[in-house]
């Protein structure tokens, strides 16, 4: 979890909690170490959130501190429930753990008369749902874009042939099927479609690309704008 999103966590824990909380029980719900909960209520101390308590003893949000309020239309509210629905069928486990995640917040923030549109229960995404990857974990590859980290593969291509490539991730694309890594490849020198269900293994390097995804995604555009235009003469 990057910094950001456990600042934002930590906030909202406090915000809910009804007795001090301890930074073991933070860790134990954010999936970190205590020392990193000790380092972030820190920074938050720093940055004049009115987080009080001390180590062994737990924290607590002092009262009249909150987040900006989100404020949606009936259009908007079902806009998301259906966008959340629909990450049920990407296969990507922690995409659909966040959505739950997502959905519990909005429904103990939206006024009642907005929340009545969650309960409802009256839209639905139907449709096959893509098996989850069981060789590759997603939301490594999406770390992996968003830090700009080269990946180490061992692909299958179309005819089985076994390859090792060094790619750098630039985007994913969920299919009903399967999902796609769209990638720089280092051995082809070109961008390339990874189709996750032919991925045997995948593993960060450790190596960077930093800076270069925005061109790599505009050579990417520019590849299928191309290609478009082809086919529309």
């Amino acid at each position: 979890m990057r910094k950001a999103s456990r600042l934002f966590e930590i906030i909202q824990i406090l915000r809910l909690a009804r007795k001090p909380v301890t930074a073991a029980d933070i860790a134990g719900q954010l999936e970190v170490t205590v020392r990193s909960v000790y380092r972030d209520i820190a920074a938050l101390q720093a940055m004049r959130v009115p987080i009080e308590g001390e180590r062994g003893i737990g924290y607590i949000l002092r009262p009249g501190f909150d987040l900006p309020p989100l404020m949606f239309s009936i259009e908007e509210m079902e806009a998301i429930v259906l966008s959340l629905a629909l990450l049920e069928r990407t296969g990507d486990s922690e995409l659909k753990q966040a959505a739950k995640r997502v959905s519990a917040k909005i429904a103990g923030a939206v006024p009642p008369p907005l929340r009545q549109t969650l309960d409802a229960n009256a839209l639905h995404a139907w449709g096959f749902a893509a098996p989850s990857a069981s060789a590759i974990d997603l939301a490594l590859v999406r770390r992996a874009i968003r830090d700009e980290e080269k990946l180490d593969l061992a692909y299958r291509d179309e005819l089985g042939r076994a390859t090792e490539r060094i790619i750098r991730p630039i985007a994913l694309i969920y299919y009903a099927e399967t999902a796609n890594i769209v990638a720089w490849c280092e051995l082809r020198q070109a961008i390339r479609n990874f189709r996750s269900d032919r991925i045997e293994d995948c593993q960060p390097t450790g190596l960077w690309f930093k800076g270069e995804g925005d061109g790599l995604r505009q050579i990417w555009v520019n590849g299928w704008q191309t290609n478009a235009s082809a086919a529309a003469g």
